[in-house]
């Protein structure tokens, strides 16, 4: 049997290492990384964490406006889609980046079954880019794994076509391998000085979303925030790694300056996934509006802050685990500062996600797809 995946994001490095352990066990797996994220730290960090091999093909697309770079992408996939001899049985997809959609697309018109991992996550705003990719993914899915009840609600209310698989979420085996095996052995903590062994001493942000890190209004609302935590929580940090397109927009906005000058916000370069998650795991809080963080933050069992409208991750709102704030200066603030969930929140964290089984039940549905 012959299994591709295509990837180009972290979103989809972290979900293709559960993948991968179960796959190579019983096929050929062959990687193709469309070179979406081309900055060190935001792709081959995450191979080397996750003992990934090093992908059969990097496709080398970079960055770009998501017509051009989706267009980039499928024009190179389709080589090789072409030069495979004996056509891969089908290939696996993950999340909702502009390479999940290629990767879907190309191989969907090339005859090539298509599984995709995280299937049916839905927030209801089409303004999202990643919403467009995962409804799109989704029509053309001959296997569509869903990590959530809400996403299989969604799957059977849309009738799709494809064969729909309550699988749960990978990310529980990831969150869980790394907390138990890799984190330990983390010093970013103690590289930052921080407060790990008495109450949390500070909140972790990350921020990259395209509707937030093209808004000069967004991001002057965020900085706001800052400046008036460093007055209202002095004590309390703002961790920040900060994404490559996040300083490249504040620069040109001329806003960086600002952010750095925020008494309580100490910027970071992009970490790898198990420093991260080191970094979480002792977090107060964390402010994000990652949808990849909201999860984690949610296995972590930390309180988190979602600066957006709306989350596919609907559960962790509903279970009180997640506020969204949308970019309210003031709702921020009072978020940080006041709000927090009770502890029993968490007591049925795991089940929300499923039981860490997730890569097993996509392993066998591929299984059988050859028989």
């Amino acid at each position: 049997m012959k299994v591709a995946s295509v990837v180009g994001a972290r979103p989809n490095f972290i979900k293709l290492a559960a993948v991968h352990r179960a796959i190579k066990t019983f096929s050929e797996h062959t990687i193709i990384h469309t070179g979406q994220h081309y900055d060190y730290r935001l792709s081959e960090i995450f191979f080397k964490e996750f003992d990934l091999p090093k992908p059969d093909f990097n496709l080398g697309v970079g960055s770009g406006a998501p017509g051009f770079q989706i267009g980039e992408m499928l024009k190179r996939l389709q080589r090789i889609f072409d030069k495979v001899i004996n056509k891969f049985d089908s290939v696996l997809v993950y999340g909702d980046t502009n390479s999940t959609f290629a990767g879907a697309l190309c191989a969907a018109r090339s005859g090539i079954k298509v599984a995709h991992v995280e299937a049916g996550l839905r927030s209801f705003d089409k303004r999202m880019p990643e919403e467009t990719n995962r409804i799109l993914t989704d029509i053309l899915s001959d296997y569509l794994f869903a990590p959530t009840s809400a996403a299989l609600q969604n799957l059977k209310r849309e009738h799709v076509n494809g064969t729909v698989i309550h699988t749960g979420d990978v990310s529980v085996e990831i969150v869980r391998h790394a907390v138990e095996m890799l984190v330990p052995a983390s010093q970013i903590v103690k590289r930052l000085k921080l407060n790990a062994n008495n109450s949390p001493s500070y909140i972790l942000t990350t921020i990259h979303r395209a509707e937030n890190t093209s808004s000069k209004e967004n991001m002057i609302s965020l900085i706001q925030a800052c400046k008036i935590l460093s007055v209202k929580a002095k004590d309390l940090k703002i961790i920040f790694p900060i994404h490559p397109r996040t300083v490249g927009f504040l620069k040109h906005a001329n806003l960086y300056t600002k952010l750095k000058e925020c008494k309580n916000v100490q910027l970071i370069k992009p970490l790898g996934y198990i420093n991260f998650i080191a970094l979480a795991m002792k977090a107060k809080k964390i402010l994000t509006d990652s949808g990849g963080v909201q999860k984690e933050s949610y296995l972590l069992r930390v309180p988190c802050i979602t600066v957006r409208k709306n989350t596919e991750w609907v559960e962790t709102v509903e279970v009180g685990a997640n506020i969204l704030t949308d970019t309210n200066t003031d709702k921020i603030v009072r978020a940080v500062k006041d709000w927090n969930p009770r502890p029993r929140v968490f007591n049925k964290s795991r089940l929300i996600f499923g039981d860490g089984t997730a890569s097993e039940k996509i392993k066998y549905s591929l299984m059988n797809t050859s028989k």
